[in-house]
């Protein structure tokens, strides 16, 4: 029997994105569990790398770890893997005034998503989705992170305005997991 992915996460609404996004395709259980793993410093994948191989360290079988970041045109891919501690001390608003003073307001979604397969000599792979969009004045409800001041190409809405099922459509995580579902399913 295959065993369960941990999908290492302590944020509730993330693991209701994976779960409405995968949903009955997926061909692998996913269970959820919150571990200590390191805010690290470097490149997105660096860091996706890294913290898949700590949470396989810790729960010694197939895990699953996610990171978001926010890149600004504007400040040259800034804050990016540290978008976490800019919402954090910012809130949306700030992160909006930031950006006050360019006249460029473009920003890239990114997600990536590193699976370590669970054996200890599995290499990591990585998944990754972006979402092109810009930064707005915050709208809407404030319940997920930076979601009130982004507003994907081509549409009028923030992420926060957007029925959920519609984000989960177009949503940087969704394409993001869209190929881990891919990867699954061409394992099977």
């Amino acid at each position: 029997m295959t065993k369960p992915i941990t999908f290492v996460t302590g944020n509730s609404k993330k693991l209701e994105e994976v779960v409405a996004i995968l949903g009955n395709t997926f061909p692998r259980q996913i269970v959820a569990q919150k571990a200590d793993l390191p805010e690290l410093q470097g490149e997105i994948e660096e860091i996706c790398t890294k913290k898949c191989q700590e949470a396989f360290r810790q729960i010694k079988g197939p895990v699953l770890v996610e990171d978001t970041c926010l890149c600004f045109n504007a400040l040259k891919g800034l804050p990016g893997p540290y978008i976490k501690w800019f919402l954090d001390k910012l809130g949306p608003e700030g992160l909006y005034r930031m950006l006050g003073n360019f006249e460029n307001k473009g920003a890239e979604a990114v997600c990536t998503f590193a699976y370590h397969p669970g054996n200890p000599d599995d290499q990591v792979l990585l998944f990754q989705g972006k979402t092109e969009g810009e930064i707005v004045q915050p709208r809407g409800p404030r319940d997920f992170g930076w979601d009130p001041c982004f507003q994907p190409l081509g549409y009028k809405e923030t992420f926060a305005e957007m029925p959920k099922s519609e984000k989960n459509k177009i949503s940087h995580r969704y394409r993001a997991l869209d190929k881990v579902r891919d990867h699954f399913l061409k394992e099977k």
